[in-house]
């Protein structure tokens, strides 16, 4: 098949690295996600919309098997992350993850946070990880804080943290949910700033989020979601200016509305 093709050589550019085809996902009976099928490819910004309780974050979730999916698959990178033989923590470490609660380790260091994955889960040797998190906390403005611990930083110096922690492991793909939600709104521009740059430099990125002015600006493909579905799906200045589906329309007039 022409998804396990792709598992022994370099995906390039524009190629597919994460194919969705079929996926449903029920809690207790109930069909969250129903039959979604995309493709996320090698560079691509990808910002997933819609209303609360869609099911976005849901699908967001699955793509590292944090929830399970009842049915379908997911290829990353050509390999089939929904069956049972894959070693999902092997691919896990190529894909970085941000969550709206930043979830460092709130009894470490800056420093120390940034190194563990790194030193423990790919060998690297713990001066040369210290050089890299330098590197880029400088990048984020925060090489000051190396010392510090969570509890002493504001919540977009944290999720920025989040963000290049996620960096360190050098992966292929960046899963962000919702990142912004829980900061105060002085905070979000901060935070936005970061992952401009990752678009910027052809990062490969998913994201969960209400920031439709941001969505608007930075993604390439936008995948709009309503009760557990797909509704519409296109390269994003198609998405916001020619949108195809009445719900679409009218979920952006109502966004435009209340913006």
């Amino acid at each position: 098949m022409a998804e396990n093709q792709t598992k022994n050589r370099e995906i390039g550019a524009g190629e597919p690295l994460i194919q969705v085809k079929e996926l449903c996902k029920s809690f207790d009976g109930v069909d969250v996600l129903k039959n979604i099928t995309t493709t996320i490819k090698k560079g691509e910004v990808v910002f997933v919309v819609g209303p609360s309780g869609s099911g976005k974050s849901t699908f967001l979730r699955c793509m590292n098997l944090l929830e399970e999916p009842t049915s379908g698959h997911i290829f990353f990178e050509g390999t089939d992350i929904t069956d049972k033989n894959t070693d999902i923590n092997l691919l896990r470490r190529k894909m970085g993850m941000v969550f709206q609660q930043f979830n460092l380790f709130p009894h470490m260091s800056i420093m120390k946070n940034m190194i563990i994955a790194p030193v423990k889960l790919l060998g690297v040797k713990e001066e040369d990880a210290v050089k890299e998190a330098e590197k880029l906390l400088a990048r984020v403005g925060l090489l000051d804080k190396k010392d510090a611990y969570p509890a002493q930083l504001s919540g977009g110096q944290k999720q920025r943290i989040a963000i290049v922690r996620a960096l360190m492991m050098k992966p292929d793909v960046m899963l962000f949910d919702e990142p912004t939600s829980a900061l105060d709104p002085e905070m979000v521009g901060e935070v936005l700033n970061v992952m401009r740059e990752l678009a910027k430099e052809h990062m490969t990125m998913l994201v969960v989020t209400h920031e439709m002015g941001f969505a608007r600006n930075v993604s390439s493909k936008t995948v709009f979601m309503e009760n557990g579905v797909v509704v519409e799906q296109a390269p994003s200045h198609e998405f916001f200016a020619h949108p195809r589906e009445e719900r679409t329309r009218e979920f952006l007039r109502k966004i435009e509305h209340t913006a």
